[in-house]
């Protein structure tokens, strides 16, 4: 048994005590809590499945380093910048994106999550030098909560298409997600994704391989794939772009133009998973080792991921929720777990089989997880009691989600414009960050005050991935 560090209902342990074996079984506990939503990205934009796992693991292994080795975060994939690649994605043949496949669309994008990390990088210094209070003040509830619906919004189509084709499938993993989440217990409610997917997973081949009534799942590629194979490849980074950035640079600008804002939402929201994850611990980890450590080793593995085209990272709820089931809070036991990333990572055959999930199956757990995004919003703005009769507020929200989904849904979905010779555009999540902020900062009548004990929010009661995810 593991020793207690303090005595009564709400006593931790001491991971130094278990043993490696013990140590090794919460590690796969927290790698499997975040592999479901870490997944789900790469399947849903058409990015590298094992390069997500690799990069996952390094960058949280990068942010405790950086963060001095006693925050307990595991970084895993986010969901915020899905829209980001969508729209990038969705420019294939279009004026000044034409001859463009999808794999150097979702290079375009990665290049605007990269400079979405060194935004973070500067924040993390200006919070550094000025302090915590004078950056959020740009980024209040009534700013971020509107981006956070609008995210979840924007993605809706992108679920119900994918589920559309098999309803049967998807409706098996809605109903899984639903039923775990809601009546699960201990484990089981820690993981609603996942066991979603396998769910939906198993239905599909009954469905498809044996009863023959819908598609059936190609396990082919699995049988083809080697044990053993690096998990990125050149072609699927941003290099290649910034070698000739003399002759992309239209594209690049319009790339970080309609990825880098969604930032906006994704720095309220690590503040709530630090302040979240301090409140399960019970330290206040603003102070030490302080939001500038936090910020800079999010950035930073946002960056390293994004440069070798794996998705964004963020700081996962469902790990925090583990930590709270478990009440082992040794940072080591969520180094174990990105260790394990790291191995599998470089096993295309596994990769391989989370690749043959159906699109129903990522279809109708996304169907959940999209919406879940949106309610996160709207969740932003109860718990802050955002005053809706006051007009300053009601106008940045209502002006903020009109660009967004009014843009996006769209015949153009994005806003052109030229600068001298470059042909830009922004998508319209991109536009209802940027008014979002503009409108807050000009307005008078402010009337909320950021505190280093806010967010109040705890990730345990979080449902899986769906935040920052």
């Amino acid at each position: 048994m593991a020793t207690k560090l303090e005595q009564g209902k709400d006593a931790v342990y001491d991971a130094r005590t278990l043993g490696y074996p013990k140590m090794g079984l919460l590690g796969v506990q927290h790698l499997f809590a975040m592999f479901g939503a870490t997944v789900l990205v790469p399947l849903l934009t058409g990015l590298s499945v094992s390069a997500t796992l690799l990069f996952a693991g390094v960058g949280t292994l990068l942010f405790h380093f950086l963060t001095k080795r006693i925050v307990p975060a595991f970084l895993g994939s986010s969901f915020a910048f899905l829209a980001g690649y969508f729209a990038l994605t969705g420019m294939a043949g279009k004026p000044g994106w034409e001859n463009l496949g999808k794999t150097d669309l979702l290079a375009y994008a990665s290049v605007g999550v990269a400079v979405a990390a060194l935004i973070y990088v500067a924040v993390s210094g200006f919070v550094k030098v000025c302090g915590v209070k004078k950056v959020m003040r740009f980024f209040p509830p009534v700013v971020t909560g509107p981006i956070i619906i609008g995210i979840g919004l924007v993605l809706s189509p992108v679920a119900v298409n994918s589920a559309s084709t098999c309803w049967p499938v998807a409706l098996a993993g809605i109903l899984a997600v639903v039923v775990a989440s809601v009546f699960g217990r201990g484990m089981v409610k820690i993981v609603p994704i996942l066991i979603g997917v396998l769910t939906s997973y198993a239905v599909a081949i009954l469905y498809g391989n044996v009863a023959h009534f819908g598609p059936a799942v190609d396990f082919s590629k699995v049988a083809a794939a080697p044990w053993i194979g690096l998990p990125f490849h050149w072609n699927e980074t941003v290099f290649p772009i910034l070698a000739h950035a003399g002759d992309n640079w239209n594209r690049i600008v319009s790339a970080v133009l309609t990825v880098a804002p969604l930032c906006a939402a994704t720095i309220m929201e690590h503040v709530g998973d630090v302040s979240a994850i301090g409140s399960t611990i019970n330290r206040n980890l603003f102070e030490r080792p302080g939001l500038h450590r936090t910020l800079l080793g999010d950035g930073l593995a946002t960056f390293v991921a994004a440069v070798f085209g794996a998705p964004a990272n963020t700081t996962y709820g469902e790990n925090t929720g583990v930590l709270s089931l478990s009440r082992v809070y040794d940072p080591r036991v969520i180094r174990i777990a990105a260790g394990l990333a790291i191995v599998l990572a470089f096993c295309p055959k596994f990769a391989a089989v989370i690749t043959t999930l159906p699109a129903a199956t990522v279809g109708g757990v996304s169907f959940v997880l999209y919406g879940m995004i949106s309610a996160v919003g709207v969740r932003n703005l109860v718990e802050h009691q955002v005053d809706f009769a006051k007009p300053r507020n009601m106008l940045i929200c209502a002006i903020s989600i009109v660009c967004t989904l009014g843009i996006s849904f769209s015949e153009a979905k994005s806003i052109a414009f030229t600068v001298g010779s470059a042909k830009l555009s922004l998508s319209g999540l991109a536009v209802g960050a940027l008014m979002g902020i503009l409108l807050n900062a000009i307005l008078p009548g402010k009337d909320y005050a950021f505190t280093e004990t806010e967010p109040n929010m705890k990730d345990a009661d979080r449902f899986g991935g769906v935040k920052n995810n």
